[in-house]
């Protein structure tokens, strides 16, 4: 069985128009999602102790990702409240809580016992990307960072590269992966939400369609596709059977609030203490 590590992105995503929080963050929901795809997953990160600590362990627990490398530190957990537009989310504000504090023992060890580890640029990890890929085989999310210097940094370390390019035109999102080959990444994918997703090679290039879905909520869709295409890479698949079971993946996420599990009530929110929410 394929396994993978994912580390330190986490947060609670907070509805507080519908009055729920689910457990979140890019790393995380890659964990999630790679489980639901077959492999053996784990989390490494921190958490506070609070109530969105224990919902996000709680949310792990129930999906059957490892919680083994999940380190709790006394304060918040961090925290991102999520807004939409057309059902588009769009990030209305960020508390980081403990979820940067150093990982005790380092990240190495539990590395090298997966085939592969994932990281975000959220989370802050990428002057680790060189001494991971020494290890294991690494997946890094670029998400919109268009930092060339970032580029540069990680790139030739990459299993999988992924960048979200919906915002950009089809061309130059292919031309972010292209330069991400040219400097030494394996596989760079670039999604682009309803106009499906391009993914490079070294010598040629997949397309897939987004798959037919009912929008509720896009949050977690990006994550959906890196963490199902990592799996079916990673076990040899054809790229294209690889994108199309990661785009189908990715539709049933849209259907849904929050990226994977039962949402908790508004009062896990870090420092929030009331139950009443706003109602559009």
């Amino acid at each position: 069985m394929i396994s993978i590590v994912t580390a330190r992105d986490n947060v609670v995503d907070c509805y507080l128009d519908e009055g729920q929080v689910f457990a979140g963050g890019n790393a995380l929901n890659v964990a999630v999602f790679a489980r639901r795809a077959g492999a053996r997953t784990a989390y490494a990160g921190t958490v506070g102790t609070d109530d969105a600590g224990a919902l996000i362990l709680s949310s792990l627990a129930r999906e059957g990702v490892s919680t083994d490398y999940v380190q709790v530190r006394p304060g918040s957990t961090a925290y991102c409240v999520i807004g939409h537009n057309n059902g588009d989310r769009v990030f209305q504000d960020v508390g980081l809580g403990v979820s940067r504090a150093c990982f005790e023992g380092g990240l190495l060890s539990p590395a090298s016992g997966f085939d592969a580890v994932h990281l975000s640029e959220s989370s802050s990890l990428e002057e680790l990307a060189a001494d991971l890929s020494a290890v294991s085989r690494l997946s890094f999310d670029f998400s919109t960072n268009r930092d060339a210097g970032l580029l540069r940094m990680v790139a030739p370390h990459c299993f999988l590269a992924s960048f979200s390019g919906g915002d950009l035109p089809a061309a130059d999102g292919i031309e972010r992966a292209r330069q991400a080959t040219a400097l030494g990444a394996t596989w760079a994918l670039v999604t682009r939400g309803a106009a499906g997703a391009v993914l490079l090679g070294t010598d040629r290039s997949y397309q897939v369609a987004a798959a037919e879905t009912t929008l509720v909520d896009t949050l977690g869709a990006g994550d959906t596709f890196i963490g199902t295409l990592l799996v079916g890479l990673l076990e040899g698949r054809t790229p294209p059977e690889a994108m199309t079971t990661a785009a189908e993946a990715s539709a049933l996420t849209c259907r849904r609030l929050g990226a994977f599990g039962n949402g908790g009530p508004l009062t896990a929110m870090p420092g929030r203490h009331s139950t009443t929410p706003r109602r559009r």
